[in-house]
């Protein structure tokens, strides 16, 4: 059985999540705020957490820092603000999706189902650079042991491209690949993420030489 971490101060639709969860068979702990939330998921470390953005005190995007700071679980931010720079944030404070309000709450349903079933692709350890992934031990390495580390989503992406050899993938194609072959989702939640892991894996990010765009088709890993 999942278990699952809301944090949402409106009352009805935190109530509403978790009865629809409960139903569906979860474990569900609930915050109004993202300091109890945090707490809670020190306590009862959960499968999936779901973080409204406007809570009071600490915000959702702190809250997601912190829940990023103390595990790879995937975060789902649930928000009525819907401009980049906002989702931009959001994603770039640990979220691996964001939902604008209002949802329905099926699509949320299959989000979170979509998240918890993720399993890296198929695919042989590879190297880049100085980087040795290894699909089967899901992790990233250096040349001197150390652990690189990057979040499921992340290593799931590198994967799928990885897997790919060498091919361009769409957007459309990385978001059903690594988000769910159900996802209802955008285009902003890939580029993200692609930022995020050229960070972690390019020598120089801003001239990336692993992780390339090919302009207006999508993206490719070069090994």
């Amino acid at each position: 059985m999942s278990r699952i971490l809301i944090v949402e101060d409106d009352d009805h639709i935190r109530s509403a999540l978790r009865l629809m969860f409960e139903g569906e068979g979860f474990d569900v702990d609930d915050a109004s705020t993202g300091e109890v939330g945090v707490a809670l998921f020190t306590r009862m470390s959960a499968d999936v957490a779901i973080v409204d953005v406007m809570l009071p005190g600490m915000s959702g995007f702190d809250t997601c820092m912190a829940l990023r700071d103390a595990s790879d679980v995937p975060i789902v931010i649930v928000s009525a603000r819907d401009e980049t720079a906002d989702v931009v944030r959001g994603l770039e404070s640990g979220a691996d999706d964001y939902v604008t309000k209002p949802f329905v709450p099926a699509e949320l349903l299959a989000r979170v189902r979509a998240h918890l079933r993720r399993r890296p692709s198929a695919a042989t350890a590879f190297r880049l650079g100085a980087l040795n992934v290894l699909p089967d031990e899901g992790v990233v390495r250096h040349d001197d042991g150390s652990e690189l580390h990057l979040t499921a989503t992340e290593f799931r992406l590198l994967v799928d491209l990885a897997a790919a050899n060498g091919r361009v993938l769409s957007r459309e194609d990385l978001l059903e690949r690594v988000w769910g072959y159900d996802y209802f989702g955008d285009s902003r939640l890939v580029d993200v993420h692609i930022r995020r892991l050229r960070m972690k894996i390019e020598p120089d990010p801003a001239n990336p030489a692993f992780l390339v765009t090919v302009r207006g088709s999508g993206y490719k890993l070069v090994l």
